[in-house]
């Protein structure tokens, strides 16, 4: 069996793989997309709320206060579960996380990533249309409850801070979120109406649909096992159903698993992951969810997916190979049921997944210090939906030698040591 070339390997076929490739095919790089799926989207880029979330400003941060730290350390918030015996794995990562959460260097990953975030439903629009697949974009934004006025007031207070940079919300009463979304039941202080942000029905449909425009734009899309990449001389080559194929320049944008590329190659980047777990419920009756909606005080989202309603829970603190435990499924079940008609699952099991994280909640994007042809694409915590496009720009134009539209120095590799 013939070698097989070309100019670019993008490893990973999941948003943030498929985004990449899709732009380094539009400056003309002959680039192929290699996972070990059939089909793009099977993994992470499957299992999220459906929100393209251009009114993300701030990074989800460990949090400072002392009761809500407290709460985390005993399990007993729904926002965020651990595994006690993967306790010594992950408490040095989750040491470097409060440290990267000061109000200081929150901000600066903040504003690192502001652009992104802006660009972010821009670009998806761009291959929404590309692609032709409108019936995968709602321009709906989404809504998230808060049951207590203290909560109420503290997003009252974020809502005016993120408004600085553009974000768009409403405030919504009782009588307003019930015009909003007449099938919720519940006592509600009130909500918050994020109107800017797209929605996706089928996030993994979305995946295959651009890895199909890249298929149709003469993109190769093959099986491969990445854990084959070696150095051969100036090129990379990865073994595939294919046989092997070189290039060039290589890009690692395999998410949660990018480790098995970088860390047998001597880097040592602090990559974990966040955990999570969803299952959809059909409506009961005539029941219709307008929004993805956010029980925030409770901890889980329903999102109206083309599949039935996703009920999505907080992040789970575990190895990312470890048997699933899907409690916080479990538990908020009861209150999903309350808060909104649900039947029956649709799914035999809750899907499980996992968010690659970096501490300061920014991804690695740029080329390896000491392997030339070797370029970063990984680690974009609970945004790869929403930036995978975004960043597949930024890499292109930074592997192309153009000037990057936004300041890629914060999501250098160096950043670590």
């Amino acid at each position: 069996m013939a070698e097989l070339k070309a100019d670019v390997l993008v490893l990973g076929a999941g948003m943030v793989g498929v985004g990449a490739a899709l732009h380094l095919q539009k400056k003309g790089r002959d680039t192929v997309l290699i996972d070990r799926h059939e089909l793009a989207g099977e993994e992470t880029s499957y299992g999220n709320g459906g929100l393209i979330e251009c009114a993300s400003v701030f990074p989800y941060m460990f949090p400072r206060d002392l009761r809500q730290i407290l709460q985390y350390a005993t399990n007993r918030t729904p926002q965020l579960r651990y595994h006690f015996a993967d306790l010594p794995s992950f408490l040095p990562w989750l040491v470097r996380y409060f440290l990267a959460s000061s109000p200081e260097r929150a901000l600066h990953s903040a504003m690192a990533e502001l652009p992104l975030i802006q660009r972010s439903l821009v670009e998806h629009e761009a291959l929404i249309a590309e692609a032709d697949v409108p019936e995968l974009l709602r321009r709906t934004g989404w809504i998230k409850l808060y049951r207590s006025d203290a909560t109420l007031a503290k997003a009252v207070k974020e809502l005016e801070r993120a408004k600085q940079y553009g974000v768009a919300g409403d405030i919504l009463n009782a009588s307003a979120i019930a015009a909003r979304e007449p099938n919720l039941t519940g006592d509600f202080a009130g909500a918050v109406h994020f109107r800017d942000p797209g929605f996706v029905p089928d996030p993994g449909g979305l995946a295959k649909a651009y890895a199909a425009l890249f298929g149709r734009k003469g993109g190769r899309f093959v099986v491969g096992d990445a854990r084959t990449l070696e150095q051969s001389g100036a090129r990379w080559r990865v073994a595939t159903l294919e046989g092997s194929i070189t290039a060039r320049e290589v890009v690692v944008a395999m998410g949660p698993w990018s480790d098995q590329i970088f860390a047998p190659l001597g880097y040592s980047i602090p990559l974990n992951v966040k955990r999570g777990y969803h299952i959809h419920l059909a409506p009961r009756g005539n029941a219709v969810l307008n929004h993805p909606v956010l029980d925030s005080d409770q901890g889980f989202l329903l999102a109206p997916m083309n599949r039935g309603i996703r009920l999505t829970t907080g992040a789970e603190m575990a190895r990312r190979d470890a048997p699933p435990t899907p409690v916080q499924v479990e538990r908020a079940m009861p209150k999903a049921h309350r808060l909104f008609p649900l039947g029956e699952p649709v799914d035999a099991q809750p899907w499980k997944g996992a968010r690659p994280c970096l501490p300061d909640m920014l991804p690695v994007i740029g080329k390896a210090p000491r392997h030339p042809g070797l370029w970063f694409d990984f680690g974009h915590q609970h945004h790869g939906l929403t930036l995978g496009p975004a960043t597949g720009r930024l890499l292109a134009e930074m592997m192309t030698g153009e000037t990057p539209f936004a300041d890629t120095t914060p999501f250098a590799v160096e950043r670590f040591g």
